[in-house]
């Protein structure tokens, strides 16, 4: 039966490396679900690729290892495994803080008991920069919410709040002047609930369903 794995290889950092290497994983019929690259030195570089649809495991860590690229291959648990489902804040750095202090919080307590659920921030300011940063939240893999903390946020920020929910990421904005909140999921006042209720929102083990309040302020 086809599983989901993950593979870190061991690579010689050259052009052409990273077409061999997926040359070798399309013959074997497995679809690229994640690749990063990392350390790349000009000498060798780590390649990290979480694969779906591979039917033979082993055969297909030989056939890489048989690359003159490649110096080793070995398996791994996937991100999603490790870290689960991913919520990103960015604001500003006091109330990003406040956010991921009970967000933090909430995730323990849900991942003690099985979840997997991941915090990541970045505190920006300037209104170009806060909506690339929001857009730019649809190319990370494993998100499910984003959380805008801040005090006045709007313009071209509450755009690209509307295109992201339209992938389908929850957002969750802080009760602040300009039009962001009336363009998110859910508004709340206070910063550390709303990196509760943020996690209680994507987590299985929660019982809270965004719908029913989706719209309100609190």
């Amino acid at each position: 039966m086809a599983e989901q794995i993950a593979l870190v290889l061991h690579v010689v950092d050259r052009p052409g490396t990273l077409h061999r290497l997926t040359g070798v994983i399309s013959q074997h019929g497995a679809n690229i679900g994640y690749v990063d690259l990392t350390g790349q030195d000009g000498t060798e570089a780590t390649t990290y690729f979480e694969l779906d649809g591979v039917e033979n495991v082993d055969a297909l860590m030989r056939d890489l290892e048989a690359l003159d690229e490649v110096t080793a291959v070995t398996p791994a648990p996937t991100f999603r495994r490790i870290y689960g489902k991913r919520i990103i804040v960015i604001g500003g750095g006091a109330q990003v803080g406040q956010v991921a202090m009970g967000a933090v919080s909430e995730a323990d307590r849900h991942n003690i008991r099985g979840e997997r659920i991941s915090v990541d921030t970045i505190p920006l300011v300037g209104e170009a920069d806060l909506a690339a940063a929001v857009r730019a939240v649809t190319r990370l893999p494993r998100v499910k919410a984003l959380v805008l903390a801040g005090s006045l946020m709007g313009g071209e920020i509450t755009k690209a709040v509307r295109e992201v929910r339209e992938k389908g990421i929850l957002v969750v904005s802080l009760n602040m002047a300009g039009s962001v909140p009336d363009a998110a999921d859910l508004v709340v006042t206070d910063p550390i609930q709303a990196g509760v209720m943020t996690v209680m929102a994507i987590a299985d083990t929660a019982k809270f369903d965004i719908n029913k309040v989706r719209g309100r302020r609190y």
